[in-house]
């Protein structure tokens, strides 16, 4: 089977714009997400997917393989979609751009969870942790999910799920944004437009279960920092040092 780590990179981004060039350890936050692909050792190819000449100029003198994408893309996995067309494959694994300290052992989990997946209802394996932290459970930037016996998502929501109406304190499960999709994942993305509920809640996974397949969830440690503002990249800066 052949194996495909897509690195959706776009330039604009409503709170920090240009944050794939921005500096980590003097190189940019994208070069490190490739080099937590690389060392996943899992996959038989790896490309970033931007739909800028500044990111694929850089991209280029590091010597790191990239595609130019549409820019009407709503999605980092929409964009993967794109890729899918012009790179032939039977699993691709959708890393998000703006997570440097992604452990490696996190890629592989996942990846490997789709390649040994034999039931033809599950489209994609996601990941997950357990919330240590209270505040994360009440934040919509947080997505949370919840999980059957077999661990197939059963749903998402930016609210905390399930809601604790006695006395039970439930657990509560983060939501990673590290997928892996079979060719089957893939062309229900391109060929099925989001339903009511993904358009609310915004989390595109909802595009399998709102058409009656699966997601399996499979978990991993807690991701690091994901750089969403320029205080995120002083941290991320800061764990790297160290």
């Amino acid at each position: 089977m052949k194996v495909v780590g897509v690195i959706p990179c776009r330039y604009q981004s409503s709170r920090f714009p240009g944050k794939p060039l921005e500096l980590i350890a003097e190189k940019p936050m994208m070069w490190h997400v490739y080099q937590r692909a690389i060392e996943a050792n899992i996959f038989d190819e790896i490309v970033l997917a931007t739909d800028d000449d500044r990111i694929a100029i850089e991209a280029k003198r590091l010597g790191l393989d990239f595609l130019l994408t549409g820019k009407h893309h709503q999605t980092g996995t929409d964009r993967l979609t794109e890729v899918s067309t012009k790179i032939t494959a039977d699993i691709y694994v959708n890393l998000q751009g703006d997570e440097p300290l992604m452990p490696p052992g996190n890629i592989r989990a996942v990846t490997l969870g789709m390649l040994n997946n034999n039931d033809p209802k599950v489209l994609a394996v996601n990941s997950y942790s357990k919330i240590l932290d209270e505040s994360d459970v009440v934040s919509p930037n947080v997505v949370k999910v919840v999980f059957d016996t077999r661990f197939h998502a059963l749903a998402y929501s930016r609210l905390a799920i399930p809601y604790a109406q006695s006395s039970f304190q439930p657990t509560y499960y983060k939501q990673h944004g590290l997928y892996a999709f079979n060719r089957d994942g893939i062309e229900l993305f391109m060929n099925k437009s989001p339903g009511p509920i993904e358009r609310s809640e915004q989390i595109e996974l909802f595009r399998i279960l709102e058409h009656n397949f699966k997601v399996l969830m499979t978990e991993t440690e807690s991701n690091p920092v994901s750089v969403d503002t320029p205080n995120d990249l002083k941290i991320a800066r800061e764990v790297m040092e160290s």
